[in-house]
């Protein structure tokens, strides 16, 4: 329940309730705080046992924190076979290292299907050159 509080906070909550309630008081709120939080438990353990015995028999296995979203989905993930088996058969490092090995290849590792069947002996994988200064790209000043 307070596991994220810590020890500066805890110290701190501690001194204001002895400014607040004084060292008299203070015992007799504890007393009344843990018999609150006390009730409360069993009034919420004796809801759950309510459910649970209006669901009937076939809901013998329902735990409530399964109502949680990311709970019932890493359950439903890890209960499911084929998802288990995918997983175990893709190796995301091996699939990136083949992928990194085909783009860092050199040319002449390259297959002919690089080069089109037209004889035209353009490689769409070169960069292309350079136009000539005079065969530059017309620029329309309407345009922009």
């Amino acid at each position: 329940m307070f596991n994220d509080i810590g020890a500066l906070e805890l110290v701190t909550i501690v001194v204001l309730a002895i400014l607040v309630f004084g060292p008299d008081k203070l015992p007799k709120v504890i007393q009344d705080v843990t018999g609150v939080i006390r009730k409360i438990r069993a009034f919420s353990d004796s809801a759950k046992q309510d459910i649970r015995s209006e669901l009937g028999p076939e809901f013998k296995d329902f735990e409530f924190e399964d109502l949680n979203p990311k709970t019932f989905i890493r359950k439903q993930l890890n209960e499911n076979e084929d998802l288990k088996e995918i997983r175990s058969s893709f190796d995301l490092r091996k699939e990136l290292n083949d992928v990194t090995d085909a783009v860092n290849s050199k040319e002449t590792d390259l297959p002919s299907a690089a080069t089109p069947a037209d004889g035209t002996g353009s490689d769409l994988l070169k960069k292309p050159a350079a136009p000539a200064s005079d065969q530059r790209a017309r620029f329309d000043a309407d345009a922009t």
